[in-house]
């Protein structure tokens, strides 16, 4: 069995969707609101300009969104004039980025990790000033996005586990490593993975819509990575799988609750339910971040997005200017649907009540 260590040194990712400088201080992230049409960086100064760029889609991805959010701790910091006045900063930057994206608890996740590890620094002695806080906190964002790679990779081979040469796995949205920030993914790790170690699997992605995640990401990260990939509309979801065309689902998350609930692109419901209707095993791929193990399906806000999305295509009108929309970015998958969720701590099995935890919190 190959180990997660050979897969660091073998995996050269195409694309790097986030760049941290870390003696300039700089970040820089690929705008995947522009893709796949155009391939631009922009550079993120302040807590306001990561949230923006999370708010408006130019960084999509639970990971990814944690990722970038951890690095906008440390821009806020910068040009603080004092220990007491860097805590006061890191407080704001956290409630300005928090309300970004208010269904990824992977962003609150990061935000609330760095604050408490500023406070622990400060508190401890270690962070003296000012200078040396923002070092430590530098290291504690390049940790998140490391553990986060190796946290991928983990999942990685335990999908790997679920796969055979000649499979094919639909998906949904993008679950690689546009939305991780690592050139990775969560629910597309196993296929990378396959394809890297030389097996023959391929990848059904439908388009994803408003946003079109599956046909501007999902297909143009797989096509990069020279893995085989087939587009197709969200309606035909149903009938590639009573054809038989689909091996499995593997699909990515943006909350799991302790009892297997699981809040995933719009979308992701009705594959699991037809899924189990015609008997295809059905995978979550999340790392133990993504867990929320306090919250029940009726303390979750589904995020609402702009109603031109629906009305329109990229700007494009395709509906009455005035028609009532209703634009829910998520759904939720009840656990019933869910044959298992695949986390860098183990495979975790129904009942979901039960094992989530024993996984989640060793």
């Amino acid at each position: 069995m190959v180990s997660v260590k050979e897969i660091k040194e073998m995996f050269k990712p195409k694309l790097k969707p986030i760049i941290w400088d870390n003696n300039q201080n700089k970040l820089t992230v690929l705008d995947q609101s522009l893709l796949p049409f155009e391939k631009v960086f922009v550079e993120l100064r302040t807590p306001e300009e990561v949230a923006d760029a999370i708010r408006l889609m130019k960084v999509r991805g639970a990971p990814a969104i944690g990722i970038t959010a951890s690095y906008g701790m440390v821009l806020s910091v910068l040009k603080a004039s004092s220990i007491d006045d860097a805590l006061k900063l890191l407080h704001n930057a956290k409630q300005v980025m928090d309300k970004a994206r208010p269904t990824a608890v992977n962003l609150s996740w990061a935000t609330s990790h760095m604050l408490n590890r500023a406070k622990q620094y400060v508190e401890s002695g270690e962070a003296k000033n000012v200078k040396e806080l923002v070092e430590l906190l530098k290291k504690d964002a390049n940790k998140v996005f490391d553990d986060e790679m190796e946290a991928e990779i983990q999942m990685g081979l335990y999908g790997l586990e679920k796969l055979n040469s000649g499979d094919t796995v639909l998906t949904q949205c993008n679950a690689g490593g546009l939305a991780t920030g690592t050139g990775l993914g969560t629910a597309l790790a196993p296929v990378k993975i396959a394809h890297l170690l030389g097996m023959n699997v391929s990848v059904i992605a439908p388009e994803t819509r408003p946003w079109l995640q599956g046909s501007r990401l999902t297909v143009y990260e797989l096509m990069e990575e020279g893995i085989p990939v087939t587009l197709i509309t969200d309606t035909a979801v149903g009938l590639v799988m009573f054809k038989k065309m689909v091996s499995s689902v593997m699909v990515g998350a943006d909350r799991i609750l302790s009892d297997g609930h699981v809040y995933n692109k719009i979308g992701t419901f009705k594959e699991a339910v037809i899924a189990h209707e015609m008997g295809i095993p059905f995978y979550v791929l999340a790392p133990v971040s993504t867990f929320d193990l306090k919250s029940s399906v009726n303390d979750v806000k589904i995020e609402e997005r702009d109603p031109n999305e629906v009305r329109t295509v990229r700007g494009v009108p395709i509906a009455p200017e005035n028609v009532k929309v209703f634009n829910p970015v998520f759904d939720v998958t009840p656990p019933k649907y869910i044959t298992a969720i695949i986390t860098e701590k183990g495979v975790i099995y129904p009942p979901f009540d039960k094992n989530v935890r024993k996984i989640v919190e060793r």
